[in-house]
């Protein structure tokens, strides 16, 4: 019906970090004076992982709207959700969300921090190695 909603409002809301980090570690790194191609070899800057969240949730979100529309259940005229056509369908609606799209919302960021995590470790071992050579 509308799970889609959920991780589309958190893909809303990184996007908005994600500019404003890539933002602040411009300023940082002008402020520092230290040239861009040592500081991205080193580390990989938070906005860039943060953006790899956003293009999951934005790509995840398009396809399940896609699917909606498919389905047909999200249609080009008001009110868009066929589910709000009805007090009882809405409120399936709004439990559906409530638990299937915070579900999946929750899933991808966690897939997302596996990521990151992982991301982290092998930055530590080619850095440990760079060390060792």
């Amino acid at each position: 019906m509308a799970c889609f909603l959920v991780p589309t409002g958190e893909a809303i809301v990184t996007t908005v970090l994600t500019k404003a980090f890539k933002s602040k570690e411009k300023a940082e790194l002008e402020a520092t004076n230290e040239e861009i191609s040592e500081k991205v070899s080193s580390k990989i800057p938070f906005s860039k992982k943060l953006s790899w969240l956003n293009n999951m949730l934005w790509g995840g979100s398009a396809l399940l709207a896609f699917e909606h529309v498919w389905h047909g259940e999200v249609v080009p005229w008001f009110p868009f959700l066929t589910a709000m056509e009805s007090p009882d369908e809405a409120s399936a609606m709004l439990h559906e969300m409530s638990t299937v799209g915070v579900s999946m919302a929750v899933l991808v960021t966690a897939v997302w921090g596996i990521m990151v995590l992982a991301s982290d470790i092998i930055m530590k071992g080619d850095a440990v190695s760079k060390i060792k050579q």
